[in-house]
């Protein structure tokens, strides 16, 4: 309980400081809108050039690009205020977090909370939502469950992203234009059908790194949809496994990174 006070102290702390100035953090919130409004409007805008991307509808289209973008922004919500390591780690203000009786990771993530953010969660899951609405889905007890878990899933696995790229900083301080490829760019990757892409690269970035179990998989299994690439269909039923691994992944290289570290300039 003790624990779980000072979180909240932090917590709190932060909501306070976000409310000092009310119109810079309301002007912030709705900037931060615009990287899923440009994600809707990109689709809007390759689709006006042709009725079928990659062999999918532009409806299917906006179903995959909700996905993509409900998990996005509630990760980058969550835990995006976690590539801030490298900037701790040159100033010296990771040591300071250390030497308190309290979980690293928990504390960097509660020292700066997004809350202009939170608007961009609003409005990732509504466009999801809307996108479920257009689309003819023959709903089924596991296609229920699977819209519910699969944006959660898409978060835990872009959260395991942003924290595994943030980690290279205890071995790489300068390393934050290689962790936003993974993360900014795995978001861009994720917001169309990966049909599009040459075989090269979807094999790496879709199967390999698993960013076909973020949206793609999921949109084909609730839409009944046969895989263009010949993945059975209990595919998409598969990212939330997919996310737990990565979250176990994001965890050991965590626990590596913290153990490795031992002050500002190691």
């Amino acid at each position: 309980m003790g624990e779980l006070r000072a979180y909240a102290a932090l917590a709190g702390a932060q909501a306070r400081s976000a409310a000092t100035y009310r119109w810079s953090f309301v002007t912030e919130m709705l900037a931060n809108m615009g990287g899923t409004v440009f994600d809707a409007l990109a689709v809007l805008v390759l689709f006006r050039a042709t009725p079928t991307v990659g062999g999918f509808s532009l409806r299917e289209a906006v179903l995959i690009v909700g996905l993509s973008s409900a998990g996005f922004a509630l990760a980058d919500f969550s835990v995006g205020n976690v590539d801030r390591l490298k900037t701790y780690v040159r100033a010296g203000t990771l040591d300071a977090v250390l030497v308190r009786p309290l979980a690293a990771l928990p504390q960097l993530l509660l020292m700066d909370i997004p809350l202009r953010k939170a608007l961009r969660v609003v409005l990732g899951f509504t466009l999801l939502g809307g996108a479920v609405v257009i689309n003819d889905v023959a709903w089924t007890p596991a296609r229920v469950l699977l819209v519910v878990l699969a944006p959660i899933a898409a978060a835990v696995f872009f959260s395991s992203i942003f924290v595994s790229s943030a980690s290279l900083a205890f071995w790489w301080v300068d390393s934050g234009e290689i962790g936003s490829a993974f993360t900014y760019g795995g978001r861009d990757f994720t917001a169309y059908p990966i049909t599009v892409f040459g075989d090269t690269f979807r094999g790496l970035f879709a199967y390999a790194l698993g960013f076909a179990f973020v949206a793609y998989q999921p949109a084909l299994a609730l839409l009944g949809r046969t895989d263009p690439l010949g993945l059975p269909p209990w595919s998409g039923f598969l990212s939330p496994l997919v996310a737990g691994v990565a979250a176990v992944l994001a965890a050991v290289v965590w626990r590596a990174g913290i153990r490795h570290y031992r002050s500002t300039g190691s």
